[in-house]
């Protein structure tokens, strides 16, 4: 911050002005000394030969003087200091001048009020007004003494009342000019204080928005209202808006009706905990468009200086990837639990489930059996098999994951297993000439490592859970595609009647299927995606119909 006393706290600003006032004092009186010189020899001139040969002598002792001045500035670090010795030798070349050429007459005092008004860009306002003062003083004693004869006087001898004349002036105006010049410089040292203070805003508000802009969470401010008034980088990624497009909106808009209870609940001037986050999770729209993401959001009252609340800081941060892996380790904690429990029941229930089955084929065989006891026997016999083949699904879905040894896998392509599979399901007794099936495939074979029975499973169960969910026609399509990071995508999307969000919840839950199943299908096809590395996503829409998304690492061919 400059001081009182300094133009500059920089010392390459200042040494350049210095550089030029240096260079600028010698051109200065080279021009003085041509002038001067045109007027002596002139038909006009006036001036006495010895004023010529006294700015010639100035001329030359500025001139030694400049070379000396700019070697200090190379070597002496005290720039100011320098410019105050400069203006104070000056001051007494000045007053030399005025005495060889006239003193009180002399037509170079008004070199004074220049050299004023130059320390007036070189000092500050009180040092100005010194150096104004001590050109005065000079000028009055050197007035004194050629007037008192103590020095040789260049006017000649004059009346008293005209000495006190024309120093009285030369002194008024010399003191006019130092406090213009003081001015000068306070307003000068205000405009560099303003332009200093301009400067590091600058770079305070610079360093501000790159903070903002480079927190990994979305940060929103907004007035007390709700207007939106900053909104950052992270915030657009979060929400899929765009800060241009928000700002000056209302927050509400951006996120809904259902926080405004929490908005108003971070303003409350009476809460225990008083400036303190309120913390709650929403979901919203990304973008304005379909899909949806879960934020966790923090609100915070905006406080100026005076502790008065200007308006609201919201953080948000997406959650929506951290709360699915939460559901999902849920969810696999459930089918861990259910699926320990299906094995133990599967082995308690089948060696009595074999016995009675044979028992019954035995009586079955017995040639004197009643027709109708050989009807409920076919009865039984028809139960009890889908009793074993539900234990058989019990088994499966409890069967723990390979550990890479227990369990075969191939490379398998995975287009010619769905094209099996599909092949199957137009067989079966549900599809109609209503279902329409599509198949799209790459052009490059999309291979995965996996166990191809299992495999055939998932399709054939989510193929037959497609056209169940159609009892009245529709199109199933399968997609197959090559994805981003070496990944196969896979995708089953029927026109059917769809779920809701109650639904799709528990979707992956045994015994939640709605249809005449067991339940276990899609719990089955969790376990064998989730076993195989895979990932599966289900949405749904009702009335509109479900799409499932599984997503595979793909084996990569040495010919690719």
């Amino acid at each position: 911050m400059p001081t009182s006393s300094t133009l500059v706290t920089e010392d390459l600003p200042l040494r350049s002005k210095v550089q030029r006032l240096i260079l600028g004092r010698v051109a200065f009186l080279l021009l003085l000394l041509m002038a001067n010189l045109w007027r002596s020899t002139g038909i006009f001139s006036t001036t006495e030969p010895e004023s010529a040969d006294g700015l010639v002598i100035a001329f030359a002792l500025t001139a030694g003087l400049s070379i000396i001045y700019f070697a200090a500035l190379h070597f002496a670090p005290r720039i100011q200091e320098q410019v105050r010795i400069q203006l104070f030798i000056d001051l007494l070349l000045i007053t030399w001048l005025v005495w060889l050429t006239g003193d009180i007459i002399s037509p170079y005092v008004t070199l004074y009020i220049v050299l004023i008004s130059v320390a007036g860009f070189f000092l500050g306002r009180a040092e100005t007004l010194y150096f104004a003062i001590a050109c005065a003083l000079l000028f009055t004693l050197l007035s004194g003494l050629t007037a008192q004869n103590v020095l040789y006087s260049g006017s000649g001898e004059q009346p008293a009342s005209r000495i006190l004349q024309i120093v009285g002036v030369n002194n008024v105006a010399i003191l006019l000019v130092g406090l213009l010049a003081a001015r000068l410089s306070e307003r000068r040292k205000l405009s560099e204080e303003l332009k200093y203070a301009e400067e590091m805003f600058a770079n305070l508000h610079v360093l501000h928005e790159r903070i903002v802009e480079s927190i990994g969470n979305g940060l929103i401010t907004t007035d007390l209202v709700g207007r939106i008034y900053a909104f950052n980088r992270s915030a657009g990624e979060i929400t899929g808006m765009n800060a241009r497009d928000v700002i000056g909106k209302n927050i509400f808009e951006l996120f809904g009706e259902e926080i405004r209870e929490r908005v108003a609940l971070s303003l409350d001037p009476h809460r225990t905990e008083a400036f303190a986050a309120v913390h709650f999770e929403t979901n919203i729209e990304k973008g304005g468009g379909p899909d949806r993401v879960m934020i966790s959001c923090s609100i915070v009252p905006l406080t100026g200086r005076s502790g008065q609340t200007n308006g609201l800081i919201m953080t948000c941060q997406d959650v929506t990837e951290v709360r699915s892996l939460e559901e999902e380790v849920r969810r696999s904690d459930r089918l861990a639990a259910v699926g320990r429990m299906a094995a133990g029941l599967a082995h308690e229930i089948r060696n009595p489930l074999g016995s009675m089955s044979s028992a019954l084929q035995f009586l079955q065989e017995r040639s004197d059996a009643p027709v109708d006891d050989v009807k409920l026997m076919d009865i039984v016999l028809r139960e009890s098999d889908r009793m074993n083949s539900i234990i058989t699904n019990f088994l499966a879905f409890a069967r723990p994951a390979a550990n890479g040894s227990g369990e075969h896998r191939d490379e398998i392509d995975v287009a010619a297993a769905i094209k099996d599979c599909l092949a199957l399901v137009k067989h079966s007794p549900e599809v109609t000439n209503t279902h329409e099936f599509r198949l799209e495939v790459p052009d490059r074979p999309a291979k995965i490592l996996a166990d191809e029975t299992q495999l055939k499973q998932v399709f054939w169960n989510l193929a037959r859970n497609a056209v169940e969910a159609m009892p009245n026609g529709g199109t199933l399509t399968v997609r197959l595609a090559h994805a981003a990071g070496n990944r196969v995508l896979i995708e089953f999307t029927d026109a059917g009647v769809g779920m809701d969000d109650k639904m799709l919840d528990h979707v992956f839950e045994p015994f939640t299927s709605g249809s005449g199943g067991t339940g276990l299908g899609l719990s089955i096809v969790y376990k064998i995606v989730n076993d195989h590395g895979g990932t599966i996503d289900i949405q749904s829409t009702p009335g509109e119909g479900t799409r499932v998304t599984m997503v595979f690492r793909e084996i990569i061919q040495d010919d690719e």
